[in-house]
Protein backbone atom coordinates (compact mmCIF):
# COMPACT_ATOMS: atom_id res chain seq x y z
CA UNK A 1 0.00 0.00 0.00
CA UNK A 2 1.20 3.23 -1.02
CA UNK A 3 0.00 5.12 2.01
CA UNK A 4 2.83 2.45 3.80
CA UNK A 5 5.88 3.86 2.27
CA UNK A 6 7.20 5.77 5.37
CA UNK A 7 10.03 4.03 7.38
CA UNK A 8 7.95 4.03 10.32
CA UNK A 9 5.14 1.56 8.59
CA UNK A 10 8.27 -0.52 7.12
CA UNK A 11 10.69 -1.54 10.30
CA UNK A 12 9.79 -2.57 13.62
CA UNK A 13 12.80 -0.31 14.72
CA UNK A 14 12.05 2.68 12.73
CA UNK A 15 8.53 2.32 14.12
CA UNK A 16 10.07 2.02 17.81
CA UNK A 17 11.83 5.06 17.11
CA UNK A 18 8.55 6.93 15.64
CA UNK A 19 6.37 5.86 18.84
CA UNK A 20 9.15 7.22 21.59
CA UNK A 21 9.28 10.63 19.52
CA UNK A 22 5.47 11.03 19.76
CA UNK A 23 4.80 9.25 23.85
CA UNK A 24 8.58 11.03 24.83
CA UNK A 25 9.65 13.56 23.04
CA UNK A 26 13.21 14.66 23.62
CA UNK A 27 13.62 13.03 27.21
CA UNK A 28 12.15 9.67 28.01
CA UNK A 29 9.44 8.78 30.95
CA UNK A 30 9.50 6.40 33.64
CA UNK A 31 5.96 5.15 32.72
CA UNK A 32 6.25 3.38 36.33
CA UNK A 33 7.04 6.39 38.23
CA UNK A 34 7.08 9.30 36.04
CA UNK A 35 10.39 10.23 36.22
CA UNK A 36 11.52 12.08 33.51
CA UNK A 37 15.36 12.33 31.59
CA UNK A 38 16.73 9.23 34.10
CA UNK A 39 17.06 6.17 32.60
CA UNK A 40 19.46 4.21 30.53
CA UNK A 41 19.07 1.28 27.65
CA UNK A 42 20.12 -2.31 28.08
CA UNK A 43 22.51 -2.69 25.34
CA UNK A 44 21.51 -6.26 25.06
CA UNK A 45 18.18 -5.47 24.42
CA UNK A 46 17.60 -2.16 21.97
CA UNK A 47 14.43 -0.66 23.00
CA UNK A 48 14.44 -1.93 26.59
CA UNK A 49 15.36 1.03 29.63
CA UNK A 50 15.73 1.08 33.07
CA UNK A 51 14.57 3.88 35.28
CA UNK A 52 17.73 5.21 37.57
CA UNK A 53 15.50 6.92 40.22
CA UNK A 54 16.60 4.81 43.52
CA UNK A 55 12.65 4.12 44.33
CA UNK A 56 12.10 2.59 41.04
CA UNK A 57 14.44 0.96 39.18
CA UNK A 58 12.10 -1.10 36.82
CA UNK A 59 12.25 -1.92 32.86
CA UNK A 60 9.97 -0.33 30.36
CA UNK A 61 9.63 0.00 27.11
CA UNK A 62 7.84 2.62 25.01
CA UNK A 63 4.74 0.03 25.04
CA UNK A 64 5.06 -0.12 28.58
CA UNK A 65 1.43 0.87 30.49
CA UNK A 66 -0.11 1.25 27.01
CA UNK A 67 -2.89 -1.03 24.84
CA UNK A 68 0.12 -2.31 22.83
CA UNK A 69 2.04 -3.61 25.85
CA UNK A 70 2.84 -7.61 26.14
CA UNK A 71 1.57 -7.46 22.79
CA UNK A 72 3.79 -9.82 20.42
CA UNK A 73 2.79 -7.84 16.79
CA UNK A 74 5.55 -6.12 15.40
CA UNK A 75 5.31 -1.97 15.91
CA UNK A 76 5.57 -1.27 12.39
CA UNK A 77 2.20 -3.68 12.34
CA UNK A 78 0.87 -1.61 15.10
CA UNK A 79 1.39 1.56 12.85
CA UNK A 80 -0.40 0.38 10.16
CA UNK A 81 -3.61 -0.62 12.02
CA UNK A 82 -3.79 3.25 13.90
CA UNK A 83 -3.34 4.70 10.65
CA UNK A 84 -6.18 2.02 8.98
CA UNK A 85 -8.58 2.66 11.35
CA UNK A 86 -7.84 6.01 11.97
CA UNK A 87 -8.19 7.03 7.93
CA UNK A 88 -11.27 5.20 7.35
CA UNK A 89 -14.22 7.37 7.45
CA UNK A 90 -16.17 4.01 8.66
CA UNK A 91 -13.77 2.39 10.08
CA UNK A 92 -12.25 -1.07 9.50
CA UNK A 93 -13.31 -4.21 10.01
CA UNK A 94 -11.18 -7.25 11.34
CA UNK A 95 -11.75 -9.50 8.91
CA UNK A 96 -10.46 -6.31 6.53
CA UNK A 97 -7.59 -5.96 8.89
CA UNK A 98 -6.68 -9.57 8.76
CA UNK A 99 -6.00 -9.46 5.07
CA UNK A 100 -4.34 -6.27 4.26
CA UNK A 101 -2.09 -6.81 7.43
CA UNK A 102 -1.14 -10.70 7.19
CA UNK A 103 -2.14 -11.41 10.55
CA UNK A 104 -4.68 -14.23 12.34
CA UNK A 105 -8.35 -13.19 12.24
CA UNK A 106 -7.93 -13.44 16.25
CA UNK A 107 -5.12 -10.84 16.21
CA UNK A 108 -6.71 -8.37 14.18
CA UNK A 109 -9.70 -8.42 16.09
CA UNK A 110 -7.99 -7.58 19.47
CA UNK A 111 -5.48 -5.78 17.46
CA UNK A 112 -8.99 -3.33 16.91
CA UNK A 113 -10.33 -3.77 19.94
CA UNK A 114 -7.19 -2.22 22.09
CA UNK A 115 -7.22 0.74 19.22
CA UNK A 116 -10.51 1.41 19.99
CA UNK A 117 -9.82 1.42 23.58
CA UNK A 118 -6.50 3.63 22.88
CA UNK A 119 -9.54 6.30 20.85
CA UNK A 120 -11.31 6.59 23.81
CA UNK A 121 -11.48 9.82 25.64
CA UNK A 122 -10.26 9.65 28.84
CA UNK A 123 -10.11 12.15 31.90
CA UNK A 124 -11.93 15.04 33.19
CA UNK A 125 -13.34 16.64 29.67
CA UNK A 126 -14.35 20.10 29.09
CA UNK A 127 -17.87 20.82 29.09
CA UNK A 128 -19.40 21.46 25.87
CA UNK A 129 -20.93 24.42 24.21
CA UNK A 130 -18.64 26.82 26.45
CA UNK A 131 -19.01 30.61 25.57
CA UNK A 132 -22.57 29.65 24.09
CA UNK A 133 -22.06 27.87 21.30
CA UNK A 134 -24.53 25.43 19.91
CA UNK A 135 -24.93 21.54 21.02
CA UNK A 136 -26.75 19.05 19.43
CA UNK A 137 -28.40 16.13 21.22
CA UNK A 138 -30.74 13.57 19.60
CA UNK A 139 -30.34 9.67 20.49
CA UNK A 140 -30.85 6.82 18.51
CA UNK A 141 -31.42 2.89 18.56
CA UNK A 142 -29.31 0.25 17.27
CA UNK A 143 -28.95 -3.41 17.35
CA UNK A 144 -31.18 -5.54 19.61
CA UNK A 145 -30.28 -6.20 23.77
CA UNK A 146 -29.41 -9.44 24.40
CA UNK A 147 -31.43 -12.30 25.58
CA UNK A 148 -34.73 -9.59 25.14
CA UNK A 149 -37.46 -10.81 22.90
CA UNK A 150 -37.99 -9.09 19.85
CA UNK A 151 -41.04 -7.29 20.91
CA UNK A 152 -41.18 -4.45 18.68
CA UNK A 153 -43.58 -2.63 21.33
CA UNK A 154 -41.48 1.11 21.38
CA UNK A 155 -38.08 1.40 19.26
CA UNK A 156 -36.07 1.96 22.48
CA UNK A 157 -37.85 -1.63 24.92
CA UNK A 158 -35.62 -4.15 22.86
CA UNK A 159 -32.81 -2.17 21.10
CA UNK A 160 -29.90 -0.40 22.11
CA UNK A 161 -30.47 3.42 23.15
CA UNK A 162 -27.31 5.63 22.07
CA UNK A 163 -27.34 9.24 22.83
CA UNK A 164 -24.91 11.40 20.93
CA UNK A 165 -24.06 15.11 22.34
CA UNK A 166 -22.46 16.96 19.06
CA UNK A 167 -20.96 20.89 19.31
CA UNK A 168 -21.20 22.23 16.29
CA UNK A 169 -17.55 23.13 14.35
CA UNK A 170 -16.34 20.86 17.33
CA UNK A 171 -16.12 17.10 18.73
CA UNK A 172 -18.78 14.49 19.34
CA UNK A 173 -19.62 12.51 22.68
CA UNK A 174 -21.84 9.15 22.16
CA UNK A 175 -22.85 7.02 25.22
CA UNK A 176 -24.98 3.41 25.91
CA UNK A 177 -27.98 4.45 27.85
CA UNK A 178 -30.83 2.61 29.17
CA UNK A 179 -33.77 4.80 28.11
CA UNK A 180 -34.86 7.67 26.42
CA UNK A 181 -36.29 9.00 29.83
CA UNK A 182 -35.27 11.81 31.53
CA UNK A 183 -33.69 9.68 34.59
CA UNK A 184 -31.56 8.13 31.40
CA UNK A 185 -30.49 11.61 29.95
CA UNK A 186 -30.45 14.13 32.54
CA UNK A 187 -26.97 12.94 34.05
CA UNK A 188 -25.38 13.03 30.92
CA UNK A 189 -26.47 16.19 30.08
CA UNK A 190 -25.82 17.81 33.28
CA UNK A 191 -22.09 15.77 33.41
CA UNK A 192 -21.32 17.36 30.20
CA UNK A 193 -22.84 20.39 29.18
CA UNK A 194 -22.22 23.80 29.60
CA UNK A 195 -24.94 26.10 31.52
CA UNK A 196 -24.04 28.81 28.76
CA UNK A 197 -24.73 26.20 25.68
CA UNK A 198 -27.44 25.86 23.56
CA UNK A 199 -29.07 23.59 23.62
CA UNK A 200 -31.20 22.30 20.25
CA UNK A 201 -33.06 18.88 20.23
CA UNK A 202 -35.80 16.82 18.38
CA UNK A 203 -39.35 17.89 20.26
CA UNK A 204 -39.10 14.85 22.65
CA UNK A 205 -40.53 15.17 26.42
CA UNK A 206 -37.18 14.64 28.03
CA UNK A 207 -35.29 17.35 26.77
CA UNK A 208 -37.73 19.84 27.75
CA UNK A 209 -37.77 18.83 31.26
CA UNK A 210 -34.18 18.64 31.49
CA UNK A 211 -33.52 22.14 29.44
CA UNK A 212 -36.53 23.53 32.33
CA UNK A 213 -34.86 22.05 35.19
CA UNK A 214 -31.26 23.07 34.81
CA UNK A 215 -32.26 26.45 33.16
CA UNK A 216 -30.16 25.76 29.73
CA UNK A 217 -31.27 28.27 26.42
CA UNK A 218 -33.11 24.84 24.62
CA UNK A 219 -34.70 25.01 21.26
CA UNK A 220 -36.45 22.60 19.34
CA UNK A 221 -37.19 21.22 15.96
CA UNK A 222 -40.46 19.61 15.24
CA UNK A 223 -39.54 16.14 13.27
CA UNK A 224 -43.52 15.42 13.59
CA UNK A 225 -44.42 18.07 11.29
CA UNK A 226 -41.86 17.73 9.11
CA UNK A 227 -39.88 20.21 10.60
CA UNK A 228 -36.17 20.09 10.67
CA UNK A 229 -34.64 23.19 10.33
CA UNK A 230 -35.64 26.93 10.92
CA UNK A 231 -34.50 30.30 11.55
CA UNK A 232 -34.83 32.53 14.43
CA UNK A 233 -33.06 36.08 13.77
CA UNK A 234 -29.19 34.75 13.79
CA UNK A 235 -30.02 31.00 15.07
CA UNK A 236 -30.41 28.26 13.25
CA UNK A 237 -32.43 25.46 14.64
CA UNK A 238 -31.91 22.16 13.70
CA UNK A 239 -30.36 19.13 14.97
CA UNK A 240 -29.01 18.20 11.11
CA UNK A 241 -25.31 17.86 13.07
CA UNK A 242 -25.78 14.98 15.18
CA UNK A 243 -28.17 13.49 12.43
CA UNK A 244 -25.27 13.35 10.02
CA UNK A 245 -22.76 11.57 12.99
CA UNK A 246 -26.10 9.06 13.14
CA UNK A 247 -25.67 8.74 8.83
CA UNK A 248 -22.17 8.24 8.97
CA UNK A 249 -22.23 5.68 12.31
CA UNK A 250 -24.64 3.36 10.95
CA UNK A 251 -23.41 3.27 7.60
CA UNK A 252 -20.51 1.99 9.40
CA UNK A 253 -21.97 -0.41 11.39
CA UNK A 254 -24.43 -2.03 9.46
CA UNK A 255 -22.39 -1.73 6.32
CA UNK A 256 -18.34 -2.64 7.70
CA UNK A 257 -18.93 -4.28 10.93
CA UNK A 258 -22.24 -5.60 10.74
CA UNK A 259 -22.78 -6.98 14.29
CA UNK A 260 -22.12 -5.57 17.24
CA UNK A 261 -22.27 -7.18 20.61
CA UNK A 262 -24.03 -5.04 23.70
CA UNK A 263 -20.53 -5.49 25.67
CA UNK A 264 -18.97 -3.92 22.75
CA UNK A 265 -20.81 -1.11 21.81
CA UNK A 266 -19.35 1.69 23.82
CA UNK A 267 -15.61 0.69 22.10
CA UNK A 268 -17.49 1.44 18.85
CA UNK A 269 -18.94 4.68 19.98
CA UNK A 270 -15.66 5.71 20.62
CA UNK A 271 -13.81 4.71 17.88
CA UNK A 272 -16.85 6.94 15.48
CA UNK A 273 -16.31 10.18 17.95
CA UNK A 274 -12.97 9.82 17.80
CA UNK A 275 -12.69 10.34 14.41
CA UNK A 276 -15.61 12.72 14.09
CA UNK A 277 -13.82 15.36 16.33
CA UNK A 278 -10.70 14.80 14.58
CA UNK A 279 -11.90 15.49 10.96
CA UNK A 280 -10.36 16.88 8.33
CA UNK A 281 -12.42 19.95 8.65
CA UNK A 282 -11.26 21.11 12.08
CA UNK A 283 -7.58 20.65 9.98
CA UNK A 284 -6.64 16.91 11.25
CA UNK A 285 -5.50 14.92 7.91
CA UNK A 286 -4.97 11.22 8.48
CA UNK A 287 -1.75 10.99 9.57
CA UNK A 288 -2.34 13.76 12.23
CA UNK A 289 -5.69 11.65 13.13
CA UNK A 290 -3.25 8.33 13.21
CA UNK A 291 -0.85 10.41 15.73
CA UNK A 292 -3.78 11.39 18.08
CA UNK A 293 -4.57 7.63 18.15
CA UNK A 294 -1.00 6.67 19.35
CA UNK A 295 -1.15 9.00 22.17
CA UNK A 296 -4.19 8.06 23.44
CA UNK A 297 -2.37 4.49 23.68
CA UNK A 298 -0.71 5.76 26.28
CA UNK A 299 -2.00 4.78 30.26
CA UNK A 300 -4.53 2.42 29.05
CA UNK A 301 -4.83 -1.53 29.23
CA UNK A 302 -7.04 -3.92 27.66
CA UNK A 303 -6.05 -7.34 27.95
CA UNK A 304 -7.54 -10.33 26.45
CA UNK A 305 -10.04 -11.68 28.87
CA UNK A 306 -11.27 -7.98 29.09
CA UNK A 307 -12.02 -7.75 25.11
CA UNK A 308 -13.96 -11.33 25.25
Amino acid sequence: MSQFNAPHFQSHEAARAYLEAIRWGSERVCPHCGTVGKSYENKKKPGVYRCAAKECRKDFTVTTKSVMESSHIKLHVWLQAFYLMASSKKGVSSHQLHRALGVTYKTAWFLTHRIREAMRAGGLLAPMGAGGKVVEADETFYGFLEGQPKTGRRAWSNKNVVLTLVERGGSARSFHVDGVRVGDLMPIIRENLSREAQLMTDEHYSYKYIAEADALDHATVNHSKDEYVRREGDKVISTNTVEGYYSIFKRGMKGVYQHCSEKHLHRYLAEFDFRYSNRVALGIGDGERADLAVKGAAGKRLTYRQSN
